[in-house]
């Protein structure tokens, strides 16, 4: 996917282009793992950082994020299936006023500088993020967004979400055993997303956003470590996400050398 000149076609969707490709194995054995680490002040590179202190956001369970498209299999009102736009628009039931997601307090961003050429992803999106949270639970999400420079069709241009997940502190060593988060103290989890093909095209930026909440993809966490589904009660968490050398956070995407044989 993503290999088209885009436009807006007469359905009123964007053109993203791509094609279907024959390969002989799954993982591609000529992927690279290559990861791109957040940094302080909002960049994603392939350099590792530096000397940074943390960044922190409130995450309240009573006003989340709001899922707009990506892999679901729902239909309608409640949320679009497939890729969008990352911008509230007046028909989304669920969002607050109409600005993009990334101007949320509780969204950070991180991004590349505009590709000088073209990129290809194809396999596993693994993310690998040092956070804390001053509770005993809370959630932790990941997004990854194609971002597409202005053109004429679409002059603000286009936050195209690729692909997102999620992980629940407590169950981040075991889906069957919590283990409450220990206040203040960072720890590195994993979050896996669906695997994608697609090809971030030159002058385009590759985009990690980190957040707390994806509703209503994802059920909200109300940051008390209650047993799921017998939650009385809920509070605001004050989150923390590392990027320094001793917690390099990072995304780790499959990159496909150009001209790489089959």
């Amino acid at each position: 996917m993503g290999a088209g000149e885009p436009h807006k076609t007469p359905e009123g969707r964007l053109f993203v282009g791509g094609h279907w490709r024959d390969e002989q194995e799954w993982p591609l054995a000529r992927a690279l793992s290559t990861p791109y680490y957040i940094h302080g002040d909002g960049s994603l590179s392939s350099e590792k950082p530096g000397a940074s202190k943390p960044t922190s956001y409130r995450f309240d369970p009573a006003d989340p994020e709001p899922t707009l498209g990506g892999n679901v299999s729902s239909e309608g009102a409640l949320m679009l299936r497939g890729a969008q736009d990352q911008r509230c628009t007046s028909v989304d039931w669920h969002c607050k006023g109409t600005l993009p997601l990334a101007s949320r307090s509780d969204v950070l961003v991180y991004q590349t500088v505009p590709l000088e050429e073209d990129v290809e992803v194809t396999g596993r999106l693994i993310v690998k993020l040092w956070a804390s949270s001053d509770g005993p639970d809370t959630d932790f999400t990941a997004k990854l967004i194609d971002v597409y420079p202005p053109n004429a069709d679409y002059p603000a241009g286009v936050d195209l979400n690729i692909g997102g997940s999620i992980v629940r502190a407590r169950y981040r060593e075991s889906h069957q055993r919590a283990k409450p988060l220990t206040a203040g103290q960072p720890e590195e989890f994993t979050i896996e997303m669906y695997p994608t093909s697609l090809v971030f095209r030159r002058g385009h930026r590759i985009r990690l956003d980190i957040s707390s909440s994806n509703f209503p993809r994802f059920d909200v966490n109300p940051n008390t470590g209650e047993p799921l589904g017998q939650e009385r009660s809920r509070r605001v968490a004050l989150n923390a996400i590392y990027q320094d050398p001793a917690h390099a956070s990072r995304i780790v995407l499959p990159v496909i050398p150009k001209g790489s044989p089959r």
